[in-house]
């Protein structure tokens, strides 16, 4: 009688710890997020164990949120909080989560370098897409030691940038960021790019110089390889480059419709009015395609553009002062016309 009374006792006991058991199994196995596509957290140097909740907590059921902030204070989280770019997808419970933050499991992102005309909007760019503070990338890229660690100068850093999409982590380094730049400027420059500039008596960072003044002057793929045969008559020639674009440089107003006589005199190592040769570094993070299209420049005689009459953004081209006087009036007539200044 005794061992049926035991078991009586005992099979309730049981029953309960399964109940206690497979609630907690449900808790911490089911999905976290109430959205149905992955989301992302960031995780900063100043984020908290609380703040991390918090930036879970606007996709995620009350119920877990109560259940991770539980298991995070149960285990020390909050003195091995690891920085970076965490993915929370659906169907995926406390302790995968847990795990994936505890350890430090991040997923990268896809950092698209742009065509910055100055290093200070390509700061404020990847500001905006990495842990970095734009201001600190910003001082280093305006730093004479900085540049030099990698081979250039205040001058020549945007060489270094080749404007495509890398994977990398949100939370790298500073360091670790210009490492990978130029890890991925040399991949570029290869053998082939290389013999090209060879061939052409240039350097690459003096091919990229080039190519951002191109760039500047024309958004037609097509024809820059025409301009780029162009500049490289003028520089065998030790005639000024004559660029509108390197003048738009120098005065810092990008926008300008049209430039004056007096503005042709700005006094700047980058207005090629006044200086001759490159000047001494590009005035924009140079396209591919416009380095493609100087080390593949068409081999002319021209030695004169003026943009054409039409405004379609391409250019009329000439061998003699002459006619490029005339392509010049024809442009001027058209800019009087629309009332262009």
């Amino acid at each position: 009688m005794k061992i049926q009374k035991s078991k009586l006792y005992l099979y309730p006991a049981i029953i309960g710890l399964v109940l206690i058991f497979g609630i907690l199994i449900y808790f911490f196995l089911v999905s976290v997020s109430v959205k149905e596509d992955i989301h992302y957290i960031y995780i900063d140097d100043d984020d908290t164990q609380d703040s991390v909740v918090n930036k879970i907590r606007p996709i995620a059921s009350s119920t877990s949120i109560i259940c991770l902030q539980n298991l995070l204070r149960h285990t020390g989280y909050k003195d091995h909080i690891k920085t970076g770019r965490y993915a929370i997808n659906p169907g995926e419970g406390i302790v995968t989560i847990y795990r994936r933050l505890k350890n430090g499991q991040q997923s990268s992102l896809n950092l698209t370098i742009p065509e910055s005309r100055t290093m200070d909007k390509l700061a404020a760019v990847l500001g905006k897409k990495l842990m970095l503070d734009s201001a600190t990338i910003a001082e280093a890229l305006h730093s004479q030691e900085t540049c030099q660690k990698y081979g250039y100068d205040t001058c020549t850093i945007p060489a270094m940038f080749i404007p495509n999409t890398y994977d990398i982590y949100w939370n790298v380094s500073l360091d670790g960021f210009l490492e990978r730049m130029k890890k991925e400027h040399d991949r570029f420059w290869n053998a082939e790019r290389t013999v090209k500039t060879n061939f052409h008596g240039l350097t690459p960072n003096e091919v990229t110089t080039l190519a951002s003044i191109i760039d500047e002057e024309t958004a037609n793929t097509e024809e820059k390889p025409m301009i780029a045969g162009m500049y490289m008559n003028r520089l065998k020639k030790k005639m000024p480059l004559q660029a509108d674009p390197t003048v738009k440089f120098a005065l810092k107003q990008f926008g300008l419709k049209r430039i004056y006589n007096k503005q042709l005199k700005t006094s700047s190592p980058y207005n090629t009015y006044v200086n001759v040769g490159l000047p001494p570094g590009p005035i924009k993070i140079a396209s591919i395609k416009g380095i493609d299209a100087v080390l593949n420049a068409v081999n002319h005689e021209y030695l004169y553009m003026c943009a054409k009459e039409d405004f379609s953004g391409t250019h009329n081209f000439a061998k003699t002062y002459q006619e490029h006087l005339q392509n010049a009036a024809k442009y001027t007539k058209a800019l009087n016309e629309r009332g262009i200044k």
